[in-house]
């Protein structure tokens, strides 16, 4: 029986790093298993903010990947601010109170000049070539993945022209994602802004979201299908790691001036106070981008000499950090926008079997994920006395030699287990 093919449209690929490219990547590694052929279509020349060159030898040798010139307006505004255009391009975007007057333009012309964002110039370009692709190709359905939101919007013209079969895939949302309101937005602007994700939520056969607040955000605004399937973890090829010798608490990712969670350092600060093994065996680990911000509040909590900000570094090297570490830190912002952010790291934190302290704003999906897997803890900013036990048992396990957990059930969040959830929407 010959495969089913599908287009994926996609702006993150290898070699982007970061978490953004991981889901398509293994989504397209397992399609095949479930009689489905995946032709990816990517940029030629994109401007991405993390490269991880190690990511290249994941692509499946045998599939068709096609690729188009993108005109990309980041690197344009990297001739006035480089450092800038490229942490706005990744969604760093800094306190309002501290924001340059160059920042300030270069957030009022991406937010209004930019709709729905910076790779808005691709859209038609792309539409003309699927166009005339698949007028030779015979390939009836197509997925379009965002962030860029304005990937959507090739699907959304193929879709009232051709009459594909079209889901449109949210790894984040739309209009209520954290940056969103920092863009300087004219109420035209932002009015624009709804009216597209309207018509892309509408227009779309069905919604793939990877969380469970997001889906109840856009049943409001649509009736279409809306499935969720979350991110995951894959088997990675990892050398055997033994275990820390310290104390060590790892954070993997970015780890920005909002993302900053005040009653951890409080706590673990008071712990080096009261406890002089825990001071000498304590260390936290930083893998991947650390602030100034944060590192000036673990400075003033008395926590530097315990630091070792090891940086950006490839996703396998990642995922040695997470094998080796105590206790695995996840963190997000304290915020409404924030409840249905499900990091894709969660997933790789639970097969990497450490227990995991999560922190995040009330009401966050990961609560839901750790509890019922049962790989972690979950606590608020304000849990303090909480927090506190919890990592005090941990400490008093690490010195028994009993630090571990039991995970159950989280097989099901294996990325062949996903794929297989999206072969049957196909």
């Amino acid at each position: 029986m010959s495969k089913k093919k599908v287009l994926i449209i996609a702006y993150y690929w290898p070699p982007a790093g970061g978490p953004g490219v991981q889901r398509w990547l293994k989504f397209v590694k397992y399609l095949p298993e479930f009689n489905i052929e995946p032709i990816v279509y990517v940029p030629e020349n994109p401007n991405y903010p993390i490269i991880d060159e190690s990511l290249l030898a994941e692509i499946p040798k045998n599939i068709t990947v096609l690729k188009q010139p993108i005109k990309e307006p980041y690197k344009l505004a990297g001739l006035f601010s480089k450092n800038k255009s490229k942490t706005i391009s990744k969604g760093i975007i800094t306190e309002k109170e501290n924001q340059s007057f160059i920042e300030k333009l270069m957030l009022f012309v991406r937010g209004n000049f930019f709709i729905p964002d910076a790779r808005k110039n691709w859209v038609n370009p792309s539409f003309v070539f699927i166009k005339n692709y698949l007028s030779k190709v015979k390939i009836k359905s197509i997925i379009t993945t965002g962030p860029p939101h304005s990937l959507h919007l090739i699907g959304l013209k193929l879709k009232q022209e051709l009459g594909v079969h079209w889901i449109a895939d949210f790894r984040d949302p739309w209009t209520t994602i954290g940056y969103h309101k920092q863009l300087k937005l004219l109420k035209s602007s932002a009015e624009k802004h709804k009216q597209l994700e309207h018509e892309v939520l509408n227009e779309a056969d069905k919604i793939l979201v990877t969380s469970f607040t997001t889906k109840k955000e856009f049943q409001n605004i649509t009736k279409k299908p809306i499935e969720v399937i979350t991110n995951g973890y894959d088997d990675e090829k990892v050398e055997s790691t033994t275990l820390d010798f310290k104390f060590t608490i790892s954070h993997i990712g970015s780890l920005l001036s909002k993302r900053n969670p005040e009653v951890l350092w409080r706590v673990l600060s008071d712990l080096l106070k009261e406890n002089d093994a825990f001071s000498k065996d304590l260390q936290l680990n930083f893998v991947g981008l650390l602030s100034e911000n944060v590192l000036e509040f673990l400075k003033n909590y008395n926590l530097s000499d315990c630091i070792n900000n090891v940086g950006y570094v490839s996703h396998n090297e990642s995922i040695k950090f997470q094998k080796k570490s105590q206790l695995l830190l996840l963190i997000e912002i304290d915020s409404e926008d924030t409840k249905c952010i499900i990091p894709g790291k969660l997933f790789e934190y639970m097969v990497a079997h450490r227990p995991i302290i999560a922190i995040g704003p009330k009401g966050w999906d990961v609560e839901t994920i750790i509890t019922e897997t049962n790989t972690g803890k979950y606590f608020t900013y304000s849990d303090y006395d909480a927090l506190k036990t919890t990592i005090l048992q941990h400490y008093k396990a690490y010195k028994n030699n009993t630090l571990h957990v039991n995970p159950i059930g989280f097989q099901k969040y294996h990325r062949k287990a996903l794929t297989e959830q999206l072969a049957k929407l196909l």
